[in-house]
């Protein structure tokens, strides 16, 4: 037997008096969720279950959160758990030593508090019920409001990480996330729209290692753009308007809704049968019902022939396509004749644009027909391009000299060469 905390063992502002007996007790543990750690979003729920407990253990909460629990008649037990970071983390050590202490103390009912919610915000809820269910303890859980909602990791002490030698978890991921937010200046001035161009930049390198075969690169640049995804949901939560939780679920719901054929009992026979049943579902859905336009919802920031081609595509799905690549051809033809006699007529350069792009809408189009990416396909080219001319520079730069310094015939022959050296 021993004291565990020095104080007197009445209701109020006190640190409370543990007096250990030799033999466990029957104790109801309420679990109760403190709210993100400000006092003014503890629950009416979770504060009139820490009154009828009298007494609370609350981990990891602020001092301005203990002192509004006291305030309100809480008493409010300090250094019952060593190390509270372990335990909500779900040390098997810290575990075991809070159960021990509970059935050896005095009182018959007592509430923990941990911030959050229990049941989304406290990994070692799953092992504690177990421990103290194999003790002969009963067990509430009251649930509170959700860390990640409204300004939740800007005011609440986070729990502390697993040494960098270990591997993180998703959950990390996000605990990373609003610290970066709370402690990093460049972090806490980021906004939506600040972020858009390293969202844009991410994507691509993405897109880079992907073309490059770099299983490597890919995984890296993946979590790059996850990363992008953690920020934008971070600054929703912050706001009160949405959680990646709430990302999570958005995207399952849709992907199961739009895919009867794998979730329910639909019947899809082909990838055009699959294209069409996307279509009706999604204008179905909300968003859906807003557009007036089936071409409504292709961002209008993507790349120009991507967006041609995507338009393209939905356009083809109600039927307005060509029969076969001849015609697609035959109308290639027709632009190209059209562009000739704009410029033969030296019409201004708002016309001859206007014809140039229905010729490269029309080669979009071709390439749409041949089952080829326009966007990639012209990737591919700028890359070629650059290969090979970066060979003539070099090979120019090793007599000494300059393109710039080789007459046309010159140039056509390092270009030729280039071509069967640098493919």
């Amino acid at each position: 037997m021993g004291r565990a905390v020095e104080g007197r063992n009445s209701r109020g502002p006190q640190v409370g008096t543990l007096r250990f007996f030799p033999k466990e007790r029957d104790v109801l543990v309420r679990i109760v969720g403190l709210g993100p750690g400000d006092p003014a979003y503890l629950t009416v729920g979770s504060l009139d279950v820490l009154r009828r407990s009298q007494r609370a253990i609350a981990l990891l909460a602020p001092p301005d959160l203990q002192k509004a629990l006291a305030d309100a008649g809480i008493e409010v037990l300090r250094d019952v758990v060593p190390d509270a970071a372990l335990l909500v983390r779900g040390s098997t050590e810290a575990i075991e030593h809070l159960v021990a202490h509970i059935g050896e103390a005095s009182f018959d009912g007592l509430a923990i508090g941990v911030l959050g919610n229990p049941l989304s915000d406290f990994p070692g809820l799953p092992p504690l019920l177990r421990a103290l269910e194999a003790h002969g303890h009963r067990t509430e859980i009251t649930p509170g409001m959700a860390r990640a909602t409204l300004a939740a990791s800007m005011t609440m002490p986070l729990v502390p990480l697993p040494p960098q030698s270990q591997h993180y978890s998703f959950d990390d991921l996000i605990e990373i996330m609003a610290r970066l937010r709370a402690g990093c200046p460049w972090d806490r001035e980021q906004t939506h729209r600040t972020l858009v161009p390293y969202l844009i930049e991410e994507t691509y390198e993405v897109v880079e290692a992907i073309e490059a075969d770099d299983l490597d690169a890919l995984c890296e640049e993946l979590g790059d753009l996850l990363l992008q995804i953690v920020f934008h949901s971070q600054l929703g939560s912050e706001v009160g308007k949405f959680t990646v939780a709430d990302v999570v679920d958005a995207l399952s719901n849709k992907m199961v809704r739009r895919h009867p054929h794998v979730f329910g009992d639909a019947v899809i026979e082909d990838v055009d049968s699959q294209w069409r049943s996307w279509e009706a579902l999604k204008s179905k859905e909300k968003t859906g019902l807003k557009r007036k336009s089936r071409l409504e919802g292709i961002p209008k920031h993507l790349g120009a022939l991507q967006r041609g081609q995507r338009m393209q595509e939905k356009a083809s799905r109600v039927g307005f396509d060509w029969r076969d690549v001849s015609g697609v051809l035959d109308k290639l033809h027709e632009e190209l004749t059209e562009l000739a006699e704009a410029r033969r007529e030296k019409q201004d350069d708002p016309h001859v644009r206007e014809e140039l792009g229905d010729v490269l809408f029309t080669i979009v189009n071709l390439a749409r027909a041949l089952g080829i990416d326009a966007e990639t396909a012209m990737r591919e080219a700028n890359e070629k391009f650059y290969r090979r001319f970066s060979f003539m520079e070099e090979r120019a730069a090793a007599d000494g000299k300059s393109l710039s310094d080789l007459s046309l015939n010159e140039l056509e022959e390092l270009w030729q060469l280039a071509k069967t050296q640098a493919a």
